[in-house]
């Protein structure tokens, strides 16, 4: 009998040693992700920026796309796994626009206080243009008072479609996260230098289109995103609607005035952005004296999945799509 004791005793004891060590093991690795540094990023340019500052990534850094589903900005509700994620993530990057209204309560909530939150519009400044009507466009705000929106701004939240913004977007991100990672700060330094010499090059590539061009301004039957492309190489532009614009259909008085800009300025091409169904930019064409323009697409990314990621798309090589789509559009 006191055999078979001895023996429950001593299975008792080795069930407890590895019990303990199976816990020490879970407290350590949950220490060890703790470390880890975290970054959340709420759309695909800033996830995309983020991956190429990392380069080969020396501190195994974890980054982590909130819109990865192809939701747009301007609708996106964040859910209680998002606001978990951003609570005590080490680096938070948004946009900072009217979209981004909900990150002042996310941000009130974090868990962490020495997060490093970089707001686009705020790291811009004075480069951050406010949204525009041109002749022709529909306004939502139209149907409002004016008392009402008097002193009120509403700024373009489409800064990451200029490549000039994108290298000071790139400079704020990298020395962020060399502020939290200092043993790899220059690792970071050289990958954004890198990086930014991409993008000048293509900057380079769309000014010299936009100074060969015969056609000087863009036209969109769509939703307006670009103003700061357009702006960076000194074009114009005529399009049914605001980029923030929550509008899908256009009034008859709209798609006459761009099928009439179409004649004027003997327009060859109609641009939408992605996602669109091509309604308007249809109905624009359709009403031509000629009814023979091209209809293509020039994508805004703000409807990028993860899917796109891993099937290899870049915020470079969106760039360089849209390059040869702008370049078609201003013959």
């Amino acid at each position: 009998m006191k055999k078979i004791i001895s023996f429950f005793i001593a299975a008792i004891l080795l069930i407890g040693i590895l019990s303990a060590c199976s816990s020490a093991e879970n407290e350590q690795k949950k220490t060890e992700e703790k470390k880890k540094i975290q970054i959340v990023t709420t759309i695909f340019p800033e996830y995309d920026w983020v991956k190429n500052i990392l380069g080969e990534n020396p501190a195994d850094a974890e980054v982590t796309l909130l819109l990865d589903n192809g939701v747009d900005l301007h609708s996106y509700q964040p859910t209680a796994d998002d606001i978990l994620k951003i609570s005590d993530c080490d680096m938070f990057i948004y946009v900072g626009g009217e979209s981004d209204e909900w990150v002042e309560d996310a941000l009130s909530e974090a868990t962490n206080k020495d997060m490093k939150a970089v707001n686009l519009l705020e790291a811009l400044g004075e480069n951050v243009k406010e949204e525009e009507i041109v002749e022709g466009m529909e306004s939502e705000e139209e149907e409002e008072s004016n008392e009402e929106h008097e002193h009120e701004h509403e700024y373009d939240e489409h800064v990451w479609l200029s490549l000039k913004n994108t290298t000071l977007l790139v400079d704020k991100i990298e020395s962020e996260l060399a502020s939290i990672d200092s043993q790899n700060a220059d690792i970071y330094k050289k990958n954004a230098d890198t990086y930014k010499e991409k993008l000048n090059k293509i900057d380079d590539e769309y000014k010299s289109a936009a100074d060969k061009a015969n056609v000087k301004t863009l036209l969109f039957g769509d939703r307006f995103p670009f103003r700061y492309l357009t702006d960076d190489y000194g074009l114009g532009y005529y399009a049914a609607f605001a980029g923030c614009s929550a509008e899908t259909e256009a009034d008859f008085e709209t798609v006459v005035f761009l099928a009439n800009k179409v004649d004027e300025l003997s327009v060859d091409t109609i641009l939408t952005i992605d996602g669109s169904d091509r309604k308007i930019a249809e109905t624009i064409k359709d009403n031509t004296k000629t009814k023979d323009q091209k209809i293509m697409t020039m994508d805004s990314m703000q409807s990028t999945t993860m899917n796109d990621i891993n099937n290899g798309t870049t915020y470079l090589s969106v760039m360089e799509n849209n390059l040869e789509v702008f370049k078609e559009a201003l013959k």
